[in-house]
C-alpha cells in the first residue's frame, strides 16, 4: 500500500521527532521493531523487561537499524518490512553486517 497507513497507534508518536526501526535476533533470525529511543529500547529488550516475541524468544542481539527523521516513516517502514519474506530481511541484514555482529555497542558510545 502506497503512502502511510492510517492506523491510531501513529498518532501516540506524533509528538516525538524521529524514529528507528530495528531487527534483534538470537540467531541468524529474528523480529522488527519501531522506536523512538533506539537505545533505551534495545536495553529493555536485552535486560527481559519486555513481554511478548522478542522475551519469548530471548531475542537481544541488535543486527540491523535504521533511523528516520519522522517517527511516521518509521513506522510505515516497519509496516512494510514485517510483509517481507525472511529472505529479503536476511539480505538487507547481510547487505550492512555480513557477520551478524551485535550492534548496541556501537549505538550506546
Amino acid at each position: 500500500m502506497a503512502g502511510l497507513v492510517p492506523a491510531i497507534h501513529v498518532l501516540q508518536y506524533l509528538h516525538m521527532a524521529g524514529g528507528c526501526v530495528y531487527f534483534l535476533t538470537n540467531r541468524p533470525n529474528g523480529d522488527v521493531g519501531v522506536m523512538s529511543d533506539l537505545v533505551r529500547r534495545v536495553f529493555e529488550h536485552r535486560s527481559g523487561f519486555v513481554d511478548g516475541f522478542t522475551k519469548r524468544y530471548g531475542l537481544k542481539q541488535l543486527v540491523y537499524f535504521e533511523q528516520f527523521d519522522d517517527i511516521r516513516t518509521a513506522i510505515q517502514r516497519e509496516h512494510t518490512i514485517k510483509h517481507w519474506p525472511r529472505a529479503w530481511k536476511v539480505r538487507t541484514i547481510v547487505a550492512t553486517n555480513p557477520n551478524w555482529d551485535d550492534l548496541y555497542v556501537t549505538i550506546v558510545q
